[in-house]
C-alpha cells in the first residue's frame, strides 16, 4: 500500500526505521559539530547544514543502516545514489515557516551554460540549477525524523498528487486538499520534489530535526556533475 501511495500521491510515511539507540547516537554527533563552517547556517529560528552527509561523515553508518538501505531498494531500486543532503533543526521556539513550494533545483558543482538548465543561483559558494523535467521526475527524497513531527512543531503539509502535474504554481482552492505529514521520531518520510509541500511555524514548543537527503538515478550531461554524489552499495 506504501508504495502505491507514493506513486500515485507522491509522500508515503514508514515508521520505525531508526532505533531510538540509534537517533540519540545521531543528536550526540550532531551537538558536536563545528558550526563555524560556510556550510552551517544559525538563527534564531533554525539551524542547518547543506552538504550533511559531506560535513558529518560519522553519521554515515547510522543513516544508511539495514532498515533504511531496503526502504530504498524497495521503493526506489539498486541504480540511486545520494545528490543532496541537508540537515534541519527547527528550535522550540521557531516562527519560521514555508510557503507552498515544489523542490525544483539540482545543487552541482560548477555553472555551464547547457540546454534546458536555469536558472541558476549561488548560495554559500554552492551552485543550483533548474534541471529538465526527467532529471526531477527521477529524484526521491528521505526524509528522517529525529523528533516526533505534527502540526505544532512544523510537520509537512502536502497537495497529495500534486507531483503528477509537472511544475505549477500553487493556487488557494488547492488546500481544501492538503494533508499534515505526521512522522514520529525514528520514522521517515518518502516524497517526490514534484509534490507541493509547505510547513506552519511551531506552536507547541517542540524541536523538530530532519535530516533530508535526496535519491537519483540519472547522471548528469558531460561538464557538470552532482555538488554530492554518495554511491549506495547494496
Amino acid at each position: 500500500m506504501s508504495l502505491e501511495q507514493l506513486r500515485t500521491k507522491g509522500y508515503t510515511i514508514l515508521d520505525d526505521i531508526y532505533t531510538p539507540a540509534e537517533i540519540r547516537a545521531l543528536g550526540d554527533i550532531l551537538s558536536q559539530a563545528d558550526s563555524s563552517k560556510p556550510t552551517f547556517r544559525r538563527t534564531n529560528d533554525l539551524f542547518a547544514i547543506r552538504q550533511f552527509l559531506k560535513e558529518i561523515q560519522e553519521a554515515h553508518h547510522l543513516i544508511f543502516n539495514e532498515p533504511l538501505m531496503a526502504v530504498v531498494r524497495r521503493y526506489f531500486g539498486e541504480d540511486y545514489f545520494v545528490v543532496k543532503s541537508i540537515y534541519f533543526d527547527k528550535p522550540e521556539q521557531s516562527n519560521w515557516f514555508v510557503a507552498w513550494h515544489q523542490d525544483l533545483t539540482i545543487s552541482v558543482d560548477k555553472k555551464v551554460e547547457l540546454p534546458g538548465f536555469g536558472p541558476w543561483t549561488v548560495k554559500q559558494d554552492q551552485f543550483a540549477v533548474q534541471p529538465p523535467l526527467q532529471i526531477l521526475e527521477n529524484i526521491f527524497t528521505v526524509r528522517i525524523h529525529l523528533d516526533p513531527t505534527d502540526e505544532h512543531n512544523g510537520a509537512l503539509r502536502v497537495i497529495p498528487g500534486s507531483h503528477l502535474k509537472g511544475i505549477q504554481r500553487f493556487s488557494p482552492e488547492l488546500n481544501r486538499e492538503e494533508n499534515i505529514c505526521r512522522v514520529p521520531g525514528g520514522g521517515v518520510m518518502l516524497m517526490r520534489p514534484l509534490l507541493l509541500h509547505a510547513s506552519h511555524r511551531t506552536t507547541n514548543a517542540k524541536r523538530r530535526r530532519v535530516i533530508h537527503i535526496e535519491f537519483c538515478n540519472v547522471h548528469l550531461p558531460k561538464g557538470i556533475k552532482w555538488a554530492e554524489s554518495t554511491a549506495l552499495y547494496f
